[in-house]
């Protein structure tokens, strides 16, 4: 969202539409992007969404995308906080044709196109794209601002536009959990087992000694 909004900052013309997906959402957490500065607010909010993994999710809003139509730029978030798995912005790129770049913590829009600078593990890459594009952000981007009181008033007057699964051309078979293309049959926390022998001396020459036996008998040195 702040994304959108510093690129609105520059561009004033500019229409923000938020897409969301999942069931008994909260109105007041999900409008919170409307006072925020976004224009309109798109919900996909049906049991039929229940239990969808990256590929049922970018399915939907992918087919979301294509009915509110005419995007010249969709952001995502990185990775849930859930399963971290960073899939669906990289889904949507693919059922939707477009070009994608993934990571990003500074985005310019300068005619048709985008200059993305992307994360990088020692840095940042500095990537041209033409839009329309898709665009993953990440944190380094920074915090998103604080809604305005204005802006909450007016975000308390707008109602959400809601779609279930044949509004937006799909049927229930096709997301949530029976669309899913994945299925967890496990999930723990890894077990980490570590043991630790303190060898000692009379003296620190005899300590070093033992250890250097010790490590001589476990094949080490």
């Amino acid at each position: 969202m702040e994304a959108a909004l510093k690129i609105k900052d520059g561009k004033p013309d500019t229409k923000i539409t938020i897409l969301s997906l999942g069931t008994n959402l909260t109105r007041d957490v999900v409008k919170k992007p409307l006072a925020m500065g976004a224009d309109e607010l798109v919900l996909l909010e049906d049991p039929a969404f229940d239990g969808s993994d990256s590929w049922a999710t970018a399915t939907a809003l992918a087919a979301a995308i294509k009915k509110i139509g005419n995007a010249d730029l969709i952001l995502c978030g990185r990775q849930a906080a859930d399963w971290d798995a960073g899939q669906v912005g990289s889904g949507l790129s693919v059922l939707l044709g477009l070009p994608c770049v993934t990571l990003a913590k500074k985005i310019e829009i300068t005619d048709n196109k985008a200059k993305v600078h992307r994360v990088i593990a020692d840095g940042y890459q500095v990537i041209e794209v033409d839009l329309p594009a898709l665009i993953t952000v990440s944190n380094e981007l920074g915090q998103p601002r604080y809604a305005a009181l204005k802006g909450i008033m007016a975000a308390a007057r707008k109602q959400p536009i809601v779609w279930k699964p044949a509004d937006i051309g799909v049927e229930a078979s096709q997301v949530g959990a029976a669309g899913s293309k994945s299925k967890v049959n496990k999930l723990f926390q890894p077990v980490k087992e570590g043991k630790c022998e303190i060898i000692g001396g009379e003296t620190p020459v005899e300590a070093g000694a033992n250890l250097a036996l010790k490590l001589r008998e476990a094949k080490l040195i």
